[in-house]
């Protein structure tokens, strides 16, 4: 883009940074929501929630598939990726 450009876009720096820092923050937080270990342990306080009386049957059916829905979504994309990590 050269200088000129550089220094007339200037102005629009802290728009761009604070862009930049969304962005890491989205993908972040969509790497620990479709992380295996995050699903399996949500899971597993789904059950505990179930079997203290806390949810009812249907609600935990809807949950359980929600979160089966992530887990199947994770294993895909770590499989198409091959690095070993969820990119969704």
């Amino acid at each position: 883009m050269g200088l000129i450009g550089e220094v007339l876009l200037l102005p629009f720096a802290p728009v761009r940074g604070g862009a930049w820092v969304l962005g890491q923050v989205l993908h972040e937080a969509e790497r620990v929501y479709y992380d295996p270990a995050t699903v399996r342990a949500e899971l597993g306080a789904l059950e505990r929630r179930l079997e203290a009386g806390e949810i009812t049957e249907e609600e935990f059916d809807r949950a359980e598939d929600e979160l089966l829905d992530r887990l199947e979504t994770a294993m895909r994309s770590t499989h198409t990726t091959g690095d070993g990590t969820a990119s969704p």
